[in-house]
């Protein structure tokens, strides 16, 4: 009789591991074969498994460690783990997992149900060789993250998006080997927040901040130049900017060289091609705007166009970059209007003894011309040769037909008062007895 649990069945990691790479899934035997000791009777272990040195058991429903010196027999060159998309709810039971991988330097706990779950400060230190960890979408508390990013001197790389911070809890001891900080699709808005990573990571090269509401960078340039000596990356993409001044201000990031700013109020009423030439001129120092690395030519128009777009404003409306710009290239005169719109001419369209004034749109090709003709004189359908008459020189050159049908009417220069002959196709015939 089959008896049933109200209850889900508990997964382990052990478990998932013998199902997932088994060797009855690898008949060629792909993999790295790790071999273990016979298990007993019943057990869910096989006795040898492929594992590679990165793992993916991603939504496996994993929630508990199971047997850790099974893990350690599986997990001996294991570098790289996603557990993302689990139902790990208790860190003891994750450090187990990671205590049992000896050179684990990628950990990726994402989506695991973390909210209100503490870490002990004496259990920390397990994560000690962890490099890279990515706690996205685990609301995972400031006092858990500062109690990991106080036991793992290695650090470099922290992902904490989606977790729904809108403040931060200040660390009172630093992390000086974090390099880049991912806190994307928070609730962040005030910089007085933002400004914290600088004390608790000062060695931070790259900031990730897009989709918060950040309004401002509001800070002295001594104090951007202190809390951020490192920076050399910021994105700022869907945040809350609507000043020139915050941007400007990004330039007091002694080591800034890379910037992303897309979707941000400041820029709403612009362009696409003035949102960028804008930006370039107001940070001189930045080598990669939204992605695109910025040419040296591309530079100097930015610069000029930031001149000329600012030029006719009023003497107190004029942004400082205005002025070292000016510096450097002179006041420039306004670029020339040229017209590109669809040029047309008049010709004389001459059809035998008939003669009809035709405004022609010399972008359009013969071919559309003839079908234009056609419509317009009522010529028949079963074909018209057209001839080229240029009223100046037509004692020179004669009439010159227009045979393709795919070139343009520009490529003929074609002027007012020229002239276009109509004749009709003339079918050759020739007699088979005469050949």
């Amino acid at each position: 009789m089959d008896t049933s649990s109200d209850e889900e069945e508990v997964r382990t990691f052990v478990q998932v591991l013998s199902e997932k790479y088994n060797p009855e899934n690898f008949p060629y035997g792909q993999g790295l074969g790790v071999v273990i000791l016979p298990s007993p009777p019943g057990s869910p272990v096989k006795d040898r498994l492929f594992l590679p040195s990165v793992l993916v058991v991603n939504d496996c429903g994993i929630s508990k460690a199971g047997d850790k010196s099974d893990i350690a027999a599986f997990c001996a060159h294991v570098v790289e783990l996603d557990l993302s998309y689990n139902q790990l709810n208790d860190w003891a039971e994750i450090c187990t997992i990671v205590s049992n991988i000896p050179h684990l330097d990628f950990l990726n706990l994402s989506t695991n149900p973390l909210s209100g779950v503490e870490l002990e400060p004496s259990m920390a230190e397990i994560f000690s060789r962890v490099r890279r960890l990515v706690l996205i979408n685990t609301h995972i508390s400031w006092d858990t993250v500062h109690t990991l990013t106080q036991h793992t001197p290695e650090l470099e790389e922290l992902f904490l998006c989606l977790n729904g911070y809108n403040t931060v809890s200040e660390s009172q001891t630093s992390c000086p080997s974090l390099r880049l900080l991912q806190i994307t699709d928070n609730q962040l808005q005030e910089w007085a927040e933002v400004r914290k990573f600088g004390l608790m990571y000062p060695c931070l090269s790259t900031l990730v901040l897009a989709n918060n509401s950040v309004d401002s960078v509001a800070d002295t340039p001594e104090t951007l130049q202190r809390l951020f000596p490192n920076l050399r990356g910021i994105n700022l993409n869907n945040s809350g900017l609507s000043k020139w001044e915050d941007i400007e201000r990004l330039n007091f990031f002694p080591k800034l060289e890379e910037v992303k700013a897309k979707g941000i109020p400041l820029l709403q009423p612009y362009t696409t091609q003035e949102r960028r030439s804008l930006l370039l001129a107001q940070l001189p120092s930045v080598v990669v705007l939204n992605g695109s690395a910025v040419s040296s030519g591309e530079r100097e128009d930015a610069e000029r166009f930031f001149i000329r777009y600012y030029q006719d404003c009023p003497e107190q409306e004029l942004p400082e970059r205005y002025h070292i710009l000016v510096s450097k290239y002179g006041h420039l005169a306004p670029l020339a209007e040229v017209d590109l719109s669809p040029r047309c001419t008049v010709v004389d369209v001459r059809w035998g003894e008939r003669v009809e004034a035709v405004s022609l749109r010399l972008e359009q090709t013969v071919g559309d011309l003839k079908k234009h003709l056609r419509a317009l004189l009522q010529l028949p359908t079963n074909g018209i040769r057209l001839f080229y008459i240029n009223r100046e020189m037509c004692s020179v050159l004669g009439p010159e037909e227009l045979r393709c049908g795919c070139r343009a009417l520009h490529s003929y220069s074609i002027r007012d008062g020229d002239e276009i002959l109509v004749v009709p196709k003339v079918k050759s015939r020739c007699s088979s007895t005469g050949l």
